[in-house]
């Protein structure tokens, strides 16, 4: 029913983004959804991938401030009023929202969000009741697809070859 998070606190400086995104880079770890928040001098960045125990280990070995958190996976339709719906029933029932970002689209009719609420239990079961589609970890750590190898599988259809593309 959660989702682990990644939570690291990262200075606001140039290339220190970069520096998060090459420990991940090394590991091969893939990032499904990332959202920055700033101050002066430090931000917040939190981050889902498909390994955040391996990710959470190489940053800290790395001289990040990183640790896991649990949040929700919600699923929408990916329609104008969407989001409103989850929002209100999240209204409705006094759950209170800390904070709320995207992830990487998992289908063309639904928009995937992470959201971290106050009581957790209690929005998953509203939600649940509601329709809303709620992702596990199982879904998000799906395996990345290399790069171009479905534009070349659909290439291999459309020109009906092999597999000597």
């Amino acid at each position: 029913m959660y989702i682990e998070q990644i939570s690291v606190f990262i200075e606001n400086r140039t290339g220190r983004l970069a520096d998060f995104t090459q420990v991940l880079a090394d590991e091969g770890i893939d990032i499904k959804g990332i959202c920055v928040t700033d101050t002066v001098d430090y931000g917040i960045l939190r981050c889902i991938c498909n390994d955040p125990e391996k990710a959470t280990r190489a940053l800290n070995e790395r001289g990040f401030t990183a640790s896991v958190t649990k949040v929700l996976g919600i699923e929408i339709q990916d329609v104008p009023g969407g989001l409103n719906k989850v929002m209100q029933l999240l209204k409705e029932r006094n759950i209170s929202l800390d904070y709320i970002y995207s992830i990487n689209k998992i289908s063309d009719k639904t928009a995937g969000l992470i959201i971290k609420v106050g009581d957790p239990a209690e929005a998953a079961r509203v939600l649940r009741e509601a329709g809303v589609g709620l992702y596990d970890d199982e879904t998000l750590r799906a395996e990345p697809v290399k790069e171009g190898k479905v534009f070349a599988g659909k290439l291999r259809d459309i020109l009906n070859e092999s597999d000597s593309f």
